[in-house]
């Protein structure tokens, strides 16, 4: 039987594990631990251990109080809310439904991307559009992948007009200067109908691709459409940045090895989690007011001017596929943010950015759809139920009727 000091320590509170503890032994209160020195029960090394493991455990309370109070004043310095209400933006700026409206004033959207190997992607992203309320969403992707895509669903507009390097391996450069040219003026056909370019899900890093998908990014740039970069288009953006420095109406939405390359790249230092919102505050201010969605336990939004953070209860399951359901997501909140903006003109309603307002939006809604689909599948949750939970997390917010 150990020995202890019950004038030491109250009772009650200490788990049973604490080593030289009887299991009635607490931690709520600590008296002085002067009052050791009163205690003529308890042996002078038994003593000890107990003053140890209290000073571990104040500490300990200590530091994350520090912390706390660190990251506090870190939020008032960058002007930022401890959480952003979602809620309120996605009710601002989900369209009204009624029987004035026609078929694409709801948004359409484009995703760029699919290969060979990636047909899931952008097929999660395209769907998860028109799940949430887009009335058009079109796939532009590789000859390969066309066919797979278009047995997902009747619903996408797939274009396969993309090429990789091996099957233009035998042309000639002139000829493949001709390619890129016939690529891009696909496109351009359909540019100024587009609200929002997904790029990224299921691209690849063909070298071929990646150059028409970079020539891609430069026309709607010219065109005024907003951009949603993900997946493989984060790496084509990290290696030129200059594809998104500066274009206000591109968002960058990066996982935590996606976003620790950008940093490496642009601000050549490493991730700092102390300083996480400062450090992306910085970051989208050094890109030119591009808007950075950090992925995480919280996901951090900046646009280079404000940090906001969406915190919602989403699901402990990371099955593959749920950045592009926030991609299709954010695109279609962007779009509706852009729509809102014009109407309304003046925005009753903060963040005023459209970009940033999509953002906050897209998140929130996969999260708490994630949450449902987990509610319901636990460890079984895929990528398609948590689609499926999209449309009945925007009607919980913001009812069609």
């Amino acid at each position: 039987m150990p020995i202890y000091c019950p004038t030491l320590l109250p009772k009650n509170h200490l788990p049973e594990n604490l080593p030289f503890l009887p299991p009635h032994v607490g931690m709520n209160r600590f008296p002085s631990l002067n009052t050791a020195k009163t205690c003529t029960l308890a042996s002078s090394a038994v003593l000890r251990r107990q003053q140890f493991l209290i000073r571990a455990l104040l500490g300990g309370h200590r530091d994350h109080t520090h912390q706390k109070i660190r990251m506090q004043g870190l939020s008032s310095a960058t002007g930022t809310n401890s959480d952003v209400d979602s809620e309120s933006i996605l009710r601002a700026i989900t369209p009204v439904l009624d029987q004035s409206r026609h078929k694409g004033q709801a948004g359409k959207v484009a995703v760029i991307g699919g290969c060979r190997e990636y047909t899931g992607a952008p097929y999660f992203a395209a769907i998860s559009a028109l799940k949430i309320g887009a009335d058009l969403s079109h796939v532009f992707c590789t000859k390969d992948a066309a066919p797979v895509i278009k047995s997902y669903s009747p619903e996408l507009i797939v274009h396969p007009i993309l090429e990789e390097s091996y099957s233009i391996s035998t042309f000639e450069e002139k000829d493949r200067r001709h390619l890129l040219a016939e690529v891009i003026g696909e496109v351009d056909k359909w540019m100024e109908r587009f609200d929002c370019l997904i790029v990224g899900p299921g691209l690849g890093r063909d070298p071929f691709l990646l150059d028409c998908v970079s020539e891609i990014m430069k026309h709607a740039r010219q065109s005024n459409v907003p951009i949603v970069v993900d997946g493989d288009g984060l790496f084509l953006v990290t290696n030129n940045v200059d594809l998104i420095r500066g274009y206000p109406l591109a968002v960058l939405t990066p996982n935590v090895n996606e976003y620790k390359r950008l940093v490496q790249k642009v601000l050549s230092c490493e991730v700092d989690d102390q300083d996480a919102q400062e450090q992306l505050l910085g970051l989208a201010k050094q890109l030119g007011g591009v808007t950075i969605l950090r992925k995480g336990k919280s996901d951090l939004i900046s646009d280079g001017e404000i940090v906001k953070s969406v915190s919602i209860y989403g699901s402990p399951r990371r099955c593959g596929g749920q950045g592009d359901i926030l991609s299709g997501s954010v695109a279609v909140f962007v779009s509706w943010a852009r729509q809102h903006a014009i109407a309304e003109g003046n925005l009753d309603i903060s963040p005023k950015n459209p970009t940033v307002m999509g953002c906050i939006a897209g998140s929130a809604l996969l999260r708490k759809a994630a949450s449902l689909a987990f509610a319901s599948k636990k460890r079984s949750t895929l990528t398609g139920d948590i689609i499926e939970f999209l449309g009945r997390s925007l009607e919980d917010v913001c009812p069609a009727v």
